[in-house]
């Protein structure tokens, strides 16, 4: 099997050339890719001295570097990680074999089952901001997933070359699993072992602003999949939005059988009009995205692995 090996880089010259020789002890024989997204160091440089095949990705944001990867790049087996050395590469034979086995198109390295994410990442929110977005979208699409955003995955070549990817930044995690739970790819997480950055080296991360952006992407992707369930909350929210103005109009109706409220019973018609009217949009969607479904289904019983 062809292994490729995925490192998105960004300014990573502490750690890059430490991580290509790991996984060039663990994968003599993979192909080892690192993509420099405009660094302003030396990651390009070391990366190569280090012999794995450099590119580069003029569009900032690790979503704009994992889409040209999975573009350019031909492998039976993708194994992507990150170039801060926070990943054991000794794991990667746990990652590939179920997918290499075809047992699952995506296989996680779960950092949170043995705790070592919580007890080495050293930024509390991050940990909040996992745990918040695990919950959400376990619920939405009643999953049962325990590591939602790890960088550490390994993909089958039918998961990579099939997949839209509309993130440009770090929130590209979060679409590839909502994406595996919609379209029924088969995940199977795999328990690593986590550890913080070494000394010198400065996450990119920025709690607030990333956090904002996985949530939003969570948002539109619910949107996008399930419009039915979202467009019927909308309904359900101006249903009772509705209720709470129009039954004052109504009881004041039937007991002096004149309306004195006109402008509560227009704005009460007016939300029951937009409770309709989202519903109705939840109907036409979903069967919008039902096809779609069925579409892709039938692409992916044409792919040619």
């Amino acid at each position: 099997m062809r292994i490729a090996v995925l490192i998105p880089c960004y300014n990573e010259e502490l750690t890059i050339g430490k991580v290509i020789a790991d996984f060039r002890r663990e994968l003599p024989d993979a192909d080892i890719y690192v993509y420099d997204n405009n660094s302003r160091d030396r990651t390009a440089d070391i990366a190569r001295a280090a012999g794995a095949i450099v590119r580069r990705e003029f569009r900032q944001g690790k979503g704009n570097v994992v889409r040209s990867m999975f573009r350019d790049i031909d492998a039976d087996i993708y194994v992507m990680i990150d170039g801060d050395d926070t990943y054991p590469a000794e794991f990667v034979h746990d990652l590939i074999q179920p997918v290499a086995a075809g047992e699952a198109d995506m296989s996680i390295g779960d950092r949170h089952s043995d705790g070592s994410y919580s007890s080495e990442n050293k930024r509390p929110f991050h940990n909040f901001g996992n745990q918040f977005v695990k919950a959400l979208i376990n619920r939405l699409f009643r999953s049962q997933l325990r590591d939602i955003m790890t960088g550490y995955r390994v993909f089958n070549r039918r998961f990579a070359k099939t997949m839209p990817i509309q993130s440009e930044g770090f929130e590209i995690e979060t679409e590839m699993t909502l994406h595996a739970l919609d379209k029924r790819f088969r995940i199977i997480e795999i328990p690593i072992r986590y550890r913080d950055r070494p000394p010198g080296s400065e996450s990119k991360l920025n709690t607030v602003s990333d956090g904002i952006r996985v949530l939003k992407t969570v948002f539109w992707i619910f949107k996008d999949y399930k419009p039915l369930a979202f467009f019927g909350t909308v309904a359900l929210l101006f249903f009772i939005a509705g209720l709470a103005v129009g039954i004052p109009v109504i009881t004041e109706f039937f007991a002096s059988g004149r309306i004195a409220k006109m402008p509560s019973a227009i704005l009460a018609v007016g939300l029951m009009v937009l409770a309709t009217n989202s519903l109705t949009c939840g109907f036409i969607l979903d069967t919008i995205v039902r096809n779609h479904r069925d579409n892709y289904e039938l692409l992916q019983n044409e792919f040619k692995d």
